[in-house]
């Protein structure tokens, strides 16, 4: 051990060179009550500022969004039915496939309609026959009824001169009688004649073999079978993916029968089911955001409300609430509101009806009046979602007016031909 005179004379060093009051300890332990204060302030600061910048975030930003997950993808659900009955021979497509409008999808039997148009085919060119049969006969009775004409002319010529003459005894009284007899005569049978013509004429007349109303209605008739025989081959009305496929080959069908589904992913909306106190400021035209549960949360959609549906989703159901039997339960209920979602999202990250998701409206932005919707049907650039061609009369008709002209054509009768002057 050093010895003391060493430590002394060290210890009076130190007292002259630090200060009585630097010597002192610069800290000491503290207590379990002041720990205890120490750390109340620092969550109440911590508490009161995150409540703060959540009071902010509300204010500025948060109270503007209305959300909900109670909201599907919707789309046009073509079903596909048969137009005629008849033996399915051949399905060429199936469930997951894509078909273009017109594509035959399945083809029917084509024995009863083939026979239904032969028989369709008779009747007409027997309603040919039959008014060309009608002209002939007016002809005919144009005829008679003139040369019958002419008879009545000279007999009633000569009654007129055989009672200038009777009373000097040129000719004899019984002359005269029977003169007069062959006068009725001949006016009765002009008479016949003439309602033979009239009755013929009442249905020829201001029309062709062509226009007559017998050959139309038996042209009709045939349009109707023909179109059933060109109906057995299926096509489909709009372009789109197959699904629920339930039709089999050797089924027999009836065009209250769904076939499949045709579903186009080109043109697709959301449905969001918002409760009624959350669309007090929902407006057409505001913004939406939309998350999918197929894709990842990263994956952001941007639509835009069409329209606000005009009744709660209760009174659409099978059956509607009846409130007024006194067992009345308050329930808030849901509207079913109409979002658009840009095309151009929608190709790149398509999407299938049914699927959920969750979408907020931003109603910082006014939007339009409430009974002023965005929707458009047909929708714009998806007007074809809409309609359809392959069912028009200039398609399914369209060999119809050609097989018509050449039976009426078959059946007309040639020309009379005039007879010679000298024929015997």
């Amino acid at each position: 051990m050093p010895d003391p005179p060493l430590l002394e004379r060290l210890a009076l060093l130190w007292r002259r060179i630090v200060p009585p009051r630097e010597r002192e300890p610069r800290s000491r332990l503290l207590t379990l009550e002041e720990v205890r204060s120490r750390r109340l302030r620092l969550l109440t600061g911590g508490f009161a500022v995150l409540a703060l910048g959540l009071l902010l975030y509300w204010l500025f930003w948060g109270r503007f969004w209305v959300a909900t997950n109670d909201a599907y993808v919707s789309g046009n659900l073509v079903p596909l039915k048969a137009q005629v009955a008849g033996t399915v021979t051949e399905v060429r497509t199936d469930s997951t496939r894509y078909v273009r409008k017109g594509e035959l999808v399945v083809r029917l039997d084509g024995v009863k309609t083939k026979v239904a148009l032969q028989r369709a085919e008779a009747e007409l060119a027997d309603a040919v026959r039959r008014v060309e049969t009608l002209f002939r006969q007016a002809a005919t009775l144009r005829s008679r009824v003139s040369a019958q004409q002419a008879v009545l002319s000279r007999i009633g010529s000569d009654l007129s001169r055989y009672r200038s003459v009777v009373r000097e005894g040129a000719v004899s009284f019984q002359l005269v009688e029977d003169t007069e007899w062959q006068l009725r005569e001949a006016e009765a049978v002009l008479r016949d004649l003439e309602d033979q013509f009239a009755s013929i004429e009442a249905r020829i007349r201001g029309t062709t073999v062509s226009t007559n109303p017998e050959v139309l209605r038996a042209a009709a008739l045939y349009r109707s079978a023909y179109l059933d025989h060109v109906r057995r081959n299926v096509v489909a009305p709009v372009s789109g993916y197959v699904a629920k496929r339930a039709v089999q080959p050797g089924d027999e069908v009836f065009p209250e029968k769904t076939l499949l589904l045709i579903i186009p992913l080109d043109y697709l909306w959301i449905e969001a089911n918002y409760r009624e106190v959350e669309l007090t400021h929902v407006r057409p035209g505001q913004p939406v955001r939309v998350t999918v549960d197929l894709y990842p949360r990263k994956i952001l959609y941007h639509g835009v409300i069409e329209g606000i549906l005009p009744s709660a989703g209760n009174n659409l159901g099978l059956l509607p609430p009846e409130n007024a039997t006194g067992n009345y339960i308050h329930i808030v209920e849901r509207v079913p509101v109409r979002i658009r979602i840009d095309p151009k999202e929608l190709r790149e990250h398509p999407l299938r009806p049914g699927l959920s998701c969750v979408t907020r409206i931003d109603t910082w932005r006014r939007g339009r009046p409430v009974l002023e919707p965005l929707t458009e049907i047909p929708p714009g650039a998806f007007r074809a979602d809409y309609q359809t061609s392959v069912y028009d009369e200039e398609v399914e008709l369209r060999g119809a007016a050609e097989e018509i002209r050449r039976i009426i054509d078959a059946n007309r009768m040639p020309p009379v031909r005039p007879v010679p002057s000298g024929a015997p």
